[in-house]
């Protein structure tokens, strides 16, 4: 599957949001990854991340794919994070 992550967490924990993340997706933006993810390490992402953020302050949405089949990512501006998987 291909998975979209956004977070807005709280300053003291972003970077232990990113480095857990970027275990399994690619950083693109300023709390924004993305990536080609089995569901097994779905499941281990967000139970690795449920143990770090406050569910009462910080927030991560995932925004889930079966296919990039008919998917276009279109930048503007500079490149932040690596390459896309989306073609």
């Amino acid at each position: 599957m291909f998975v979209i992550e956004v977070y807005d967490v709280n300053e003291k924990r972003v970077a232990k949001v990113l480095k857990i993340s970027r275990k399994y997706l690619y950083w693109v933006q300023n709390s924004v990854l993305e990536g080609e993810i089995s569901e097994a390490n779905y499941k281990k992402l967000k139970m690795e991340l449920k143990r770090i953020i406050n569910t009462s302050e910080d927030s991560v949405i995932f925004y889930t794919f079966r296919t990039t089949r008919y998917s276009q990512r279109e930048s503007i501006g500079i490149v932040k994070g690596g390459e896309s998987n989306i073609y």
